[in-house]
């Protein structure tokens, strides 16, 4: 890979493990190590200090001249998932203090596992993020239309104030009606807060508004939204500043970066807690729309097994921006526009168990080992089987080669483990225990592929899979034979996906207002005539983000916009996201364009039979995407070696292919692998963080960029 000459480090912070990507120089170097819970800066740095060996540098060199340090991390949603947060005080306008314990119908379900849906009637309500008795009324009121009709009681607030931190809060969230459309009263509020509880004292308290952090209307998801980013921020600022430190005392000067869930990066000081939600997996999206332009492939499924979860995104037509418009952030539905992603607990740490509520029959997931105590097979305490111990047992990994030999396993291990936990209360043996948790893994990742694209009206059968994470390559053949997928590509850096992911990242804002628009009248569509209006918010919009990425060092002429529009018909109450042909509105000509471009996306997304012109066309939100292009590295080619793979062949053991059992494999080493060499199944590839199986009747070959394509039932001769 050449390009910039420059050093960029990326960091993905997962469950499990901590993985690096570097580009110096012209040269790539990955790392992984395992996650430090208790504290993230140890993990961090020693995923920089793995892949530096293979800059044959010193990881301080390597910081120090580092033009930029990215970074993803699942540490918020962790926070929210133990209930780990800063205690906070919520004021509302006054007789909506109900509003967030009430919820939505749908909050029974909203982030529900399968296996909890399918038992709906025995579960609760999320437990909330903050206890009633901290959510207070302000008596002011703002209408629809923006007009103040009740100035706000600045008394009362005071009394409201005095009374949340008496019981203990340590910030604030302010959610007022309509304040999207007017934010006077929210900003006197904490105008109020600062006057009562000035920076200066130690009982300041940060103050989060949601016109600031949510611009789009809906109160609740709005509330919600302004709760989870005050929540997670004092949490995510002692971890930063943990990093911080050590980059900074190792030479790093510039801004740390995170990566956003719309698919773009910024500087921490343009990030609020609800950005990095999903980071890693939008990561891996942006990384797999840039590699399969390269290759020329459209239509590609990027499938993430790693320790923790398995998670899959759709390339499809040769455009990754799918977006979640009101996605779940555990049990929660928020205000944010996320790049789409599937998520299920199916990775190599998760354990498998005996249900016998459910007639003795074997679940793996969602629960999971983590790095600490990990895998039976670690030799750390852990006493669960897991997914890892099932491969080690099957020989699909080499207890003494884990990660490149840095880490022994213990097979011995991993077979008390599943004998104890699974074959002994099923009365099987321990070998046909482990083939059955891998399969039922496998299988579950492959019904939520199929699922996945079918829903969406696509044929997995079209697509190629991308073959990602740690365990993604060990498992590929298995879930991909589940979804109806062929062709699986792993990549030489595959196992930190990631991480080269945020590299190929653009510095991108996401910038929404709602206001609802009738562009076409219903009845007698006639057309909107207030161009001003809309193309005030336009301006605004472009003026925000003008703004952020000053404050990041780009000018304007650096930046390209892209306007999106939420629409729907008249009466509909879900909206379509589409791309405006237009950023400003001049005549009636243009009204219409903006309107036939919904009509026709609206067609290709529910079919032309659901359309009701006549019911009018309407705009909800306006939706701004600001980017800063970078530029992407390249690949670099190598001249074609001959098929034969035989020089990076290492010996042979058996690994147990289903439904056939043991078979004698040859195994390879990865790094030894030529372009041009083909390898013939059944066999095992060893990487320095992952291994790649190739089944029996299937082929992998390796191509001029060092890519390996794995071909499913492509019957070598």
């Amino acid at each position: 890979m050449n390009g910039q000459l420059d050093t960029t480090i990326d960091i993905d912070i997962g469950g499990t493990f901590t993985d690096c990507f570097i580009r110096s120089n012209g040269h790539v170097a990955t790392g992984k190590a395992e996650t430090t819970s208790h504290d993230l800066s140890i993990g961090f740095l020693n995923s920089i200090s793995s892949a530096s060996k293979d800059l044959d540098m010193d990881s301080n060199n390597l910081i120090s001249s580092a033009s930029a340090i990215r970074y993803s991390t699942t540490f918020g949603l962790n926070k929210l998932i133990s209930r780990s947060g800063s205690k906070l005080g919520v004021l509302v306008t006054n007789g909506l203090e109900d509003i967030v314990p009430v919820g939505r119908g749908s909050q029974w379900t909203d982030g529900m596992t399968v296996h909890e849906q399918r038992n709906v009637s025995r579960s609760d309500k999320p437990e909330p993020l903050v206890p009633r008795n901290m959510i207070v009324g302000v008596r002011e009121r703002i209408n629809f239309k923006g007009e103040v009709i009740r100035k706000l009681d600045e008394t009362d607030l005071r009394d409201k104030i005095r009374y949340l931190v008496e019981q203990g809060s340590r910030g604030f969230a302010v959610c007022l009606t309509w304040s999207h459309r007017n934010s006077i009263h929210e900003h006197r509020v904490r105008e109020i807060i600062a006057d009562e509880y000035p920076d200066a004292y130690l009982g300041s308290a940060p103050v989060f508004l949601s016109s600031e952090i949510s611009r789009k209307k809906g109160e609740y998801e709005r509330t919600i939204t302004t709760m989870l980013s005050a929540y997670l921020h004092q949490s995510m600022i002692d971890e930063l500043y943990g990093i911080g430190d050590e980059l900074r005392q190792r030479g790093y000067v510039r801004p740390l970066q995170m990566i956003h869930n719309t698919g773009g990066t910024a500087e921490i000081f343009r990030t609020s807690a609800i950005d990095t939600f999903k980071g890693g997996p939008a990561s891996a999206l942006v990384g797999g729309s840039y590699l399969g332009g390269i290759y020329g492939y459209e239509n590609v499924i990027t499938a993430d097994m790693g320790g923790t979860s398995f998670d899959l995104s759709l390339i499809a037509g040769g455009s990754s921006r799918t977006y979640n418009l009101e996605p779940i952030v555990d049990r929660w539905r928020v205000h944010s526009t996320m790049l789409k992603s599937q998520s299920i607990g199916a990775g190599g740490g998760s354990i498998a168990r005996v249900r016998e509520d459910l007639d003795n029959k074997i679940e793996v997931g969602p629960d999971s080992a983590g790095s600490n105590p990990g895998p039976a097979c670690y030799n750390q305490g852990g006493r669960n089987p897991t997914v890892t111990d099932a491969d080690v047992i099957l020989g699909y990994i080499d207890p003494s080669g884990f990660h490149g030999g840095e880490k022994k396993l213990s097979a011995r291990h991993a077979e008390r483990a599943i004998k104890r936990k699974v074959a002994d209360p099923l009365g099987m043996d321990v070998v046909e225990s482990a083939s059955l948790i891998r399969s039922i893994t496998d299988a579950e990742m492959g019904s939520t592929i199929y699922k996945e694209t079918a829903l969406r009206g696509y044929d997995p059968r079209n697509f190629v899979l991308f073959a990602i994470g740690g365990a993604g390559p060990t498992h590929a053949e298995g879930f991909a034979k589940h979804a109806g997928v062929e062709t699986i590509i792993v990549f030489p850096y595959s196992s930190v996906f990631s991480a080269f992911g945020s590299s190929v990242m653009d510095t991108r804002h996401i910038y929404e207002q709602s206001l609802n628009i009738h562009l076409l009248q219903p009845g007698t569509l006639e057309p909107y005539q207030n161009f001003d209006e809309f193309n005030q918010i336009v301006s605004d919009l472009k003026e925000l983000a003008i703004h952020d990425f000053n404050g990041e060092g780009y000018a304007e002429d650096q930046l390209s916009f892209e306007l999106y529009l939420d629409m729907k018909y008249g009466g509909q109450l879900d909206v379509t996201r589409v791309t405006s042909p237009l950023s400003k509105l001049t005549s009636n000509q243009d009204v219409s364009l903006i309107s036939s471009t919904f009509g026709k996306e609206y067609d290709e997304v529910y079919s032309p039979i659901s359309t009701t012109p006549q019911n009018g066309v309407e705009i909800e939100n306006f939706v701004l995407q600001a980017t800063a292009p970078r530029e992407k590295p390249l690949l670099i080619e190598h001249p074609l070696s001959t098929p034969d793979p035989q020089s990076a062949e290492t010996g042979s053991r058996p690994v147990y292919w289903a439904p056939d059992g043991f078979q004698s494999s040859n195994i390879y080493d990865w790094g030894k692998l030529l372009p041009g060499n083909i390898v013939h199944g059944p066999a095992i590839i060893e990487a320095p963080f992952t291994t790649i199986a190739v089944p029996p009747n299937s082929t992998y070959t390796v191509d001029e960029k060092l890519t390996g394509i794995l071909s499913l039932n492509s019957n070598p001769s």
